[in-house]
């Protein structure tokens, strides 16, 4: 096992036509390499290490019996991010341009032709799905858990939430889906204020915190009984204002256009057809959504499935009341086990 490391991609060209400069992709590998590769990409705002709960010796995702490849999303502040760069503003990034800077590092530096499987939670699931659909040829199985091959629009619905509420800070408004903030009137792109900083990333996680876990998460009071905390306050300041207040503002902007533009079926040749893109997916797919999932619902993936070919996709659900972190970060421990136990009758 190594540290985390970067891979130089040099001036990497975008979807857009734009590039980031420079650019680097952070990655940290377990295993021996001659065995077969796994590629775990990380989800919005998560760092490498926030994968490795998945990764053991006694799991699925063994060591011992894969080479497991976890990469790091641009904008995460590992791989090239606002934060650790001077580019400012940082250019749109999708999907696509961080699912070919992984093939780049696979391939090229790696020297992987071809790979055992690629899964991932959240937005590294929308990633799995561009694996799937860019490098059809590329995996044998792809896991998806509580994630979706396209944006769906209640999903950019629940993203201008928590993106207006960051905005707002710094006095701007969203201009729109998959749209930078609408600067005041003769007002130039400008860093934030600490205090901007702040108030934003508090809003942001208030924000986040009515859509990450189930009604029923908080109906039950699984704050208090499963992770310990004194009341819905004491979670709400400790658990998600913390974790948002640990987020640079625009790193959390650079990831957030990339979900909310996030359509596997936005390349060559499938041109904006969904099920031409579902339709060219070989490896096998074992798609699993959280039951609860307030932004990714079963009957979102029912419709990705049943785009696929006969016999390529099976969905299966999370039966959890965790909601969204059903999947990951393995803070529900039952929910691991399944999860685990759905990876090893995948075939992996």
């Amino acid at each position: 096992m190594t540290g985390v490391q970067t891979y130089k991609l040099g001036d990497w060209t975008l979807q857009s036509g734009e590039s980031i400069p420079d650019a680097e992709i952070a990655y940290k590998t377990f295993g021996d390499p001659k065995s077969p590769a796994i590629i775990y990409p990380s989800w919005f705002s998560g760092s490498i290490a926030d994968n490795e709960w998945l990764i053991g010796e006694d799991k699925t995702l063994n060591p011992k019996k894969y080479f497991i490849i976890v990469t790091a999303l641009f904008g995460n502040g590992q791989s090239t991010s606002p934060s650790n760069s001077n580019i400012k503003p940082f250019p749109k990034v999708t999907f696509y341009d961080n699912v070919r800077a992984q093939h780049t590092l696979v391939t090229k530096y790696l020297g992987i032709t071809h790979a055992r499987a690629v899964l991932g939670w959240s937005m590294g699931a929308g990633q799995t799905f561009q694996w799937a659909t860019s490098y059809p040829d590329f995996m044998e199985i792809c896991v998806p858990f509580c994630g979706s091959a396209k944006t769906s629009v209640h999903n950019q619905v629940f993203l201008e939430g928590v993106k207006s509420a960051l905005l707002a800070a710094k006095k701007h408004s969203s201009a729109g889906s998959s749209k930078d903030g609408i600067l005041p009137k003769g007002e130039e792109y400008r860093t934030w204020t600490a205090e901007e900083k702040k108030v934003g990333l508090k809003a942001f996680g208030r924000v986040y915190a009515g859509w990450g876990f189930s009604q029923a998460f908080y109906r039950k009071k699984l704050y208090e009984t499963a992770l310990g905390y004194k009341n819905l306050e004491d979670f709400m300041k400790n658990f998600w204002e913390t974790w948002a207040l640990s987020k640079d503002p625009e790193n959390l902007l650079v990831m957030l256009y990339t979900w909310q533009s996030g359509d596997c079926s936005d390349q060559e040749p499938y041109n904006g057809d969904f099920r031409a893109a579902m339709q060219a997916i070989k490896a096998k797919m074992l798609v699993l959504p959280g039951n609860t999932d307030l932004y990714f619902p079963p009957e979102d993936s029912e419709i990705e499935v049943a785009h696929m070919k006969e016999g390529i996709g099976k969905m299966m659900a999370f039966p959890s009341i965790w909601g969204h972190w059903a999947g990951g970060p393995g803070d529900s421990k039952e929910d691991v086990k399944w999860l685990d136990e759905r990876l090893r009758e995948a075939g992996l």
